[in-house]
């Protein structure tokens, strides 16, 4: 793995802010091409947000580049550049959590310092066969305090790696290589047959799911321009470009739905048009259809109502926006259709 090659605190923290609830093949590429473009934090720090959020296409949970970028600005102006080794002067910065603190002291700095993933709170999990589930708070301390107590002094950015290593091709969620387990001799699920019971989990809800319209909305002077607005900074996908639109509300018909949005958002009136593709997607608490709608601008010159920014733009110049994966499928559908017709 490409961080693992000279783990210097910028490169441990770049990729574990990218490993997270992401696989490692996933990241592999979007490491490289980061690393490239930023490699130091300055160049991070001076670089455009949208610029980052640009590469970061595609990785989705889309505050973490936010954060990262917010952090590099600090570490540069509160810390001359360099990534602190201190615990709580780490957990100041935005995005870095516990676990992230613990990887960049570990592994970066060679201080003993406890990690805790979801694959180490498997093996903890079962080691010590806890039977509470572990996203309790009580449970979550014992667990910090079993890998405090584990860590190795010596070489603690090797032993947390090692033990992310278990949980993930050994100590697997399901059909652990239990025979072949290191530590199989004193796990304690292993030994009682209790380790595809662990960890102990609460019963997951229902996951909700909408109906989302967004449209493409038409320049009524310039046929070959459409409307795109930024989403606002601070909330889901924030920073990112779409497709304007919104959620179905109960009653509306769809393009009802987005007649409503559009004037909400950006304070235009729309005439809905033929329906151009349907793009679904799961996110990490919900799930949507997306239906994507031709539509042309009646009135209204465009507003930040509840928007950041928007932007009249041709299919050539949209693809250089960063954009969710859901308005990207959009996009890839458009083009087609724009060059079919031309």
């Amino acid at each position: 793995m490409p961080w693992r090659e000279h783990p210097s605190p910028y490169r441990v923290w770049v990729s574990e802010v990218m490993l997270q609830q992401t696989q490692v093949a996933t990241v592999r590429p979007y490491f490289d091409r980061f690393m490239a473009r930023f490699p130091t934090v300055q160049a991070l720090a001076e670089a455009p947000l949208e610029e980052v959020l640009k590469l970061w296409e595609g990785l989705g949970y889309y505050r973490r580049a936010r954060h990262l970028h917010q952090a590099a600005k600090l570490i540069v102006t509160k810390h001359h550049g360099a990534i602190p080794s201190d615990e709580k002067a780490l957990l100041a910065l935005p995005g870095i959590g516990r676990y992230t603190a613990g990887a960049i002291r570990s592994i970066a700095f060679n201080i003993p310092a406890p990690i805790l993933d979801g694959n180490v709170k498997r093996v903890l999990a079962r080691l010590d066969d806890i039977e509470t589930p572990i996203e309790r708070a009580e449970t979550e301390r014992q667990l910090w305090a079993r890998a405090a107590e584990l860590v190795d002094p010596d070489q603690p950015g090797l032993f947390n790696q090692a033990l992310m290593e278990l949980g993930s091709l050994v100590c697997r969620p399901t059909q652990p290589a239990c025979p072949h387990c290191p530590v199989s001799t004193f796990c304690q699920a292993y030994a009682r047959g209790t380790q595809a019971q662990r960890p102990v989990r609460v019963p997951r809800k229902r996951i909700p799911h909408y109906q989302v319209a967004a449209g493409i909305v038409w320049h009524r002077a310039d046929p070959d321009r459409f409307l795109i607005a930024q989403r606002p900074a601070e909330g889901m996908l924030g920073g990112l470009w779409e497709f304007p639109g919104g959620k179905q509300e109960p009653g509306e018909s769809l393009p009802q739905t987005l007649t409503r949005e559009l004037m909400e958002e950006l304070g235009i009136q729309v005439e809905v048009g033929e329906k151009l593709t349907v793009v679904k997607h799961a996110f990490s608490h919900f799930r949507i259809t997306l239906h994507a709608f031709h539509a042309r601008h009646r009135a209204g010159e465009p507003q930040p109502l509840g928007v950041d920014d928007w932007r009249w733009v041709t299919v050539e110049e949209a693809d250089a926006f960063p954009m969710a994966k859901t308005d990207r499928a959009i996009l890839a559908k458009l083009t087609d259709s724009v060059k079919r017709n031309t």
